[in-house]
């Protein structure tokens, strides 16, 4: 047995990380978490939960980040609540800076543990395609990634583990997941700081309206820049291909 998991490249180091991610995600269902990180939680605990924040000034901050640092980690849903929820705690800026900070190394976490675990062996057995997609993607490594953190339109934990997968230098992947998702989570924490009024009012929720039609075109507009280097190179090589003429 040991033999087999030798040669197959897999072993319990290898998959105890995996293991305990399932694990923690059936639990989160299990013991009706996702019922607890809900805006309808929120609104329903508000006062307390304001009241906790104005007391424990430095302590709630640390919970709070902690608390997202695991929905990210675990890949668990609810990464947008945590944002929104962040925001009217906190404020638009120190929600999304508590926000960013959290996801951040989440996110890292999950792209260590991928990679620990798993990326090298997945690598190794897709076989050609996928070593020339992570040849082109660690080529333009800087511009790919900051257009995946840029427009929210990949679930966030895909993009959390696909370049662990292709073997994106670490560096890179925290730079860029530090400062690609800033716009959206300070737009989604800005959101958050008007959540009081809402709850008041007894407005529906509806995080699609969030992103708006021009928030969306700014968000491209910046993802479009950040592939300019793309661009450059592409015709950089076609310039210096013989034969043109």
């Amino acid at each position: 047995m040991h033999a087999a998991n030798h040669q197959s490249g897999l072993s319990w180091r290898r998959l105890l990380p995996p293991i305990i991610l399932l694990a923690g995600v059936v639990a989160f269902f299990a013991l009706h978490l996702d019922r607890q990180l809900s805006f309808a939680t929120l609104a329903e605990h508000r006062q307390i939960m304001l009241g906790w924040v104005a007391d424990h000034a430095f302590m709630a901050p640390l919970a709070y980040i902690g608390v997202y640092i695991l929905v990210v980690a675990f890949s668990l849903p609810g990464g947008a609540v945590m944002t929104v929820s962040g925001g009217f705690l906190f404020g638009a800026l120190a929600g999304g800076m508590y926000a960013v900070l959290a996801a951040t190394i989440g996110a890292t976490a999950l792209f260590l543990l991928a990679r620990t675990s798993l990326g090298d062996y997945l690598l190794v057995r897709a076989g050609p395609v996928l070593q020339r997609m992570q040849a082109g993607f660690i080529a333009n490594a800087w511009s790919y990634m900051f257009v995946l953190r840029l427009i929210p339109l990949f679930p966030f934990f895909l993009v959390n583990l696909a370049p662990a997968f292709l073997g994106l230098p670490l560096r890179i992947y925290v730079i860029a997941t530090l400062f690609g998702i800033m716009p959206a989570t300070f737009v989604f924490s800005l959101f958050g700081s008007g959540l009081g009024s809402m709850f008041d009012s007894g407005q529906s929720l509806n995080l699609q309206g969030v992103l708006s039609p021009e928030i969306m075109a700014a968000l491209i507009g910046l993802a479009l820049l950040s592939m300019l280097p793309v661009a450059y190179k592409h015709l950089l090589h076609k310039q210096q291909e013989p034969g043109d003429e």
